[in-house]
């Protein structure tokens, strides 16, 4: 902690090469206060608490589901019980899409069962499933550049990696494989299309997500297959000049079904408002501890700590725990509609939903005019091994609408290296947290708010002043 101190105390800080002079520094006052969480939140349980609650009690949660419903009756005493004010449930109402059964085996020449779930909003097979030739193309670009024929019948296999990375940016490239293959296998005819997991493990877990067919004429059932089964069906097509797969997926949809986004305040001495959280919703093949119980557990320990550590802060912090994110960002759309006249209010916003690992960068969104505040967070951030990034964040998927309606966001970058091994699997469960990782996140979480309550003005460009005549 003194090496904590000799870092922050008095620092004059550097801004970003956008920032205006002259650069911001911290007071005595603000110092003492970033120590002090700081301190706290290395030694805090709360964020392992809430998410042990949340995948143990509720566990698996999809959106619009009777699990989810749950959740947000758990989300309302949680807050309750962290001291929380202003609690509430915010409803809307979306299509609710749930797996029945889904199986896939080779069936020849090499008959054996296959690892491999549906993809969200897929339609299902004849209730006999389907039986068919397997085409396989090796990145969805190359199934785009087919012919528009000669597909016809066929399970289309569209055999594309993921690239592993820090920050995650290989998941970009490599998901746009989940709706796309089903597009585009439904132009040429074909019966159903089968990925390769959009994930980076080598284990036997396929993983799922959201698929879209848009305003495709034709739907077809879509489905994922693991990565060491996706890299057995190749080989099996290596082979052999054809191999033929059997796929039976039985779904259901509700065409209204309710969610909804559970919010909680720390009552600010101002109207201004910062919004934080996770989101609620989970897929439904694990427990939802890294995607995104531990968000949960985070910005809400972090909002928690603030209040205790010095009372109202400056402006409102503002916990919301998004439903239905998985299935389609409803609770975020729900959320900016609701809210839009108030969003001149909203100082700022940030959304935890990259996992449990450790923070290793803070990215802002700000205005010109704000950049010398974002070089503050970040340097305060420097001794928690977190360092400064540029002024592109997004925010998170769920403060997307926000971002977009002009709020400015910033971003705490979590360590993601092995955050696709997990995503959307049945190895998504709570023994995958790190607790002192968390810790970690809940301090960079806790001084980030802190600053951005405290510091004078807003996050956005000031106006332009008119000249004088």
């Amino acid at each position: 902690m003194r090496r904590f101190i000799a870092a922050v105390a008095g620092l004059a800080v550097a801004a970003p090469a956008l920032a205006a002079d002259p650069p911001l520094q911290l007071t005595k006052e603000q110092t003492r206060v970033v120590e002090r969480l700081t301190e706290r939140a290395l030694a805090d349980t709360t964020a392992y608490e809430i998410t042990e609650s949340l995948t143990t009690e509720i566990g698996p949660r999809l959106g619009g589901s009777e699990a989810e419903a749950r959740a947000r009756a758990w989300g309302v005493r949680m807050l309750k019980s962290l001291g929380f004010k202003n609690i509430r449930i915010e409803t809307y109402d979306m299509p609710a899409w749930s797996r029945v059964s889904e199986s896939a085996e080779i069936v020849s020449p090499f008959p054996q069962k296959l690892a491999a779930t549906a993809l969200g909003n897929s339609v299902s097979t004849p209730p006999e499933g389907l039986t068919a030739e397997v085409a396989r193309f090796p990145s969805l670009e190359a199934l785009r550049a087919a012919p528009m024929t000669g597909l016809e019948g066929k399970i289309v296999f569209v055999d594309e990696p993921m690239a592993r990375t820090q920050d995650g940016s290989g998941y970009g490239v490599a998901v746009a494989k989940r709706s796309g293959a089903a597009v585009e296998a439904g132009k040429r005819g074909a019966a159903a299309a089968i990925i390769r997991s959009v994930g980076t493990d080598s284990h036997r877990n396929p993983h799922a997500g959201n698929m879209n067919y848009g305003d495709a004429a034709t739907k077809v059932p879509t489905a994922a297959l693991s990565n060491p089964d996706a890299d057995q069906l190749a080989r099996a097509l290596a082979r052999s000049r054809s191999v033929t797969v059997r796929l039976k997926i039985e779904t259901g949809v509700e065409a209204n079904a309710t969610s909804g986004n559970v919010i909680g305040e720390i009552p600010g001495r101002t109207n201004e408002i910062i919004v934080i959280g996770g989101h609620l919703d989970s897929w439904d093949l694990g427990t939802g501890a890294v995607d995104d119980a531990a968000g949960i557990g985070i910005t809400a320990a972090a909002a928690k700590l603030l209040a205790d550590t010095i009372g109202k802060p400056r402006r409102t912090i503002r916990v919301v725990m998004w439903g239905a994110e998985e299935v389609g960002l409803h609770g975020a759309r729900a959320y900016a509609e609701r809210h839009k006249a108030d969003l001149p209010r909203h100082a700022l916003a940030g959304e935890s939903d990259f996992g449990a690992g450790r923070v290793w960068r803070f990215r802002s969104n700000f205005g010109a005019d704000a950049l010398p505040k974002a070089a503050a967070i970040a340097a305060a951030l420097k001794p928690l091994g977190v360092g400064p990034g540029d002024n592109a964040a997004s925010g998170g998927a769920d403060i997307g609408p926000l971002r977009t309606a002009g709020v400015p966001v910033f971003e705490l970058s979590q360590d993601g290296l092995d955050y696709f091994d997990l995503h959307h699997t049945p190895d998504d469960t709570m023994d995958k947290i790190d607790p002192e990782a968390l810790k970690q996140n809940v301090a960079a979480w806790a001084v980030t708010l802190y600053l951005a309550s405290e510091l004078p003005g807003g996050f956005r460009s000031e106006p332009a002043t008119a000249a004088a005549n």
